[in-house]
């Protein structure tokens, strides 16, 4: 669609769904006591159930089929399937571990790091304020690598994990929710293996806290309602993409790391010193940079589709 006019519903509703991304810190927080991996199982477990009611809902039983019917797809999403496991156990196990501060580089990081994708896979090319953006987004990974104290092995991760995931959904150009669809689905048998021997073992959380006191009924519901979390943002976001231009997109990713920052900052209150501000500075004035000339580019070129 043209986006002569902005609807404000389907900007909201992008809103919302980052705001729901930025926030999920402190929900993952309540499942400290929870090893990742069991939670991580769980997401996907409940969100699997969650996404393939709904497809089931709005295209009928031949959502899978339809899916899997594009060149490739198979392989191409269980590849995919496996990098987003990853992405989820790592951040997961980063946010209880105390590295929220660390996470949120690593999703600033990422919109640089799909750039380059682009370049190298993809053939794009970049113009010279592109280029300047880039290379001080990497000063920026340079001054954290030898300042940071430790090398940000979690933020790259992320970065790369997410980035190549979002690299192979745009090879096979997947519409977001039916691809998650097959996603969990692909995992699913794996989870459910998991989950099970966990709970056998005396290891697992969500039978042993079924029958316990309120909090204990809390860590069950927490367990399940990820899957919601999972499902709901990536759904809501697909919707507005559809209505809202795609430059508005990119600015407002921002959304989601600034507020993982702010959280491990001023609600877990880890350790954000000088030497982490001067490379988040470079990594901010770099996004900055490359979302203004992004910017500046679409309205020179006129309405931009969603």
């Amino acid at each position: 669609m043209s986006t002569g006019k902005l609807d404000r519903g389907g900007m909201w509703i992008a809103v919302a769904s980052y705001v729901a991304w930025g926030v999920m810190p402190l929900y993952w927080h309540l499942l400290k006591q929870v090893p990742a991996m069991q939670i991580m199982a769980h997401r996907v477990v409940w969100s699997a159930l969650l996404v393939s009611a709904w497809l089931g809902f709005k295209y009928g039983r031949g959502w899978l089929r339809e899916t899997l019917a594009r060149p490739r797809a198979a392989s191409m999403l269980a590849l995919s399937g496996v990098l987003i496991a990853f992405n989820w156990g790592l951040y997961i196990w980063a946010v209880n571990a105390g590295h929220v501060v660390e996470s949120a580089l690593g999703y600033f990081i990422n919109p640089l790091f799909n750039v380059i994708l682009g370049v190298v896979v993809l053939r794009e090319r970049l113009n010279r304020v592109q280029w300047t953006a880039v290379l001080i987004a990497a000063l920026g990974v340079l001054w954290l690598t030898f300042n940071y104290g430790s090398f940000p092995w979690i933020a790259l991760s992320l970065a790369i994990s997410f980035g190549t995931y979002g690299l192979l959904r745009k090879l096979l150009g997947a519409p977001p929710v039916r691809g998650l669809g097959v996603e969990s689905l692909y995992l699913l048998l794996p989870a459910l293996l998991f989950l099970g021997w966990a709970e056998a073992n005396g290891h697992g959380h969500l039978f042993a806290h079924a029958a316990a006191p309120a909090w204990g009924v809390g860590i069950t519901g927490l367990l399940v309602f990820g899957g919601v979390l999972t499902a709901l943002p990536l759904i809501g976001f697909a919707a507005a993409v559809q209505r809202i231009p795609f430059s508005l997109v990119g600015l407002l990713q921002y959304i989601s790391p600034t507020l993982q920052l702010l959280i491990g900052v001023l609600v877990l209150h880890e350790p954000f010193d000088r030497n982490r501000a001067i490379g988040f500075a470079f990594i901010w004035i770099a996004l900055a940079l490359y979302a203004l000339e992004g910017l500046l580019r679409a309205r020179r070129s006129g309405p931009v589709p969603a």
